[in-house]
């Protein structure tokens, strides 16, 4: 799979199933200069670890990674250009950074969504599906997973092409 236009990509998935490494491959394919934008913060040991690994697992393979937990938006204004890659990692610790920051969160979705159609980069951003599971038993989570479902619904109508993966595979559901 190739990517042949500048509207973005969007790839949904649940935990461990496979959605990052699908991601990295369609950019990695693209044969474009790769950029990674980390929205990830480290908030316990063992997110540093995990963000360490993710940053051990591109070392050397021609990724250049930008790490951006707020202004998502003003980063992919500022790292656009034509023939360009751009990898979004995700979505959802996006989303928790803006709720631990108290942003608010429509305001951020729409600058979001006003960036996109404009980006001439090729542009993939990747998301957790949490809108699967069980009504989660208290608020915080509650209005995460509505906040994400929200986003979810925001990109994917702006997206060229959306994908949900599970156990690896990827399901294309637009496009």
């Amino acid at each position: 799979m190739i990517l042949s236009h500048a509207a973005p990509v969007f790839v949904l998935g649940g935990a461990r199933s496979g959605k990052s490494s699908f991601a990295e491959k369609l950019v990695e394919a693209s044969g474009l200069p790769m950029h990674y934008v980390a929205t990830g913060r480290a908030y316990d040991e063992e997110m540093r670890d995990r963000i360490a690994r993710h940053q051990a697992a591109r070392q050397g393979k021609g990724w250049t990674t930008h790490e951006e937990a707020l202004d998502l938006s003003g980063l992919l204004r500022r790292l656009d250009a034509p023939g360009r890659a751009i990898l979004v990692d995700c979505l959802t610790l996006w989303v928790t950074n803006l709720m631990m920051e108290e942003r608010d969160m429509a305001a951020e979705f729409a600058a979001l969504a006003d960036v996109l159609p404009d980006l001439k980069a090729q542009l993939i951003l990747v998301s957790n599906e949490v809108g699967l599971g069980i009504v989660p038993d208290n608020r915080m989570a509650r209005d995460f997973r509505d906040h994400a479902g929200r986003l979810h619904q925001i990109v994917a109508e702006k997206s060229a092409e959306v994908y949900f993966v599970a156990a690896g595979l990827p399901l294309k559901m637009k496009g």
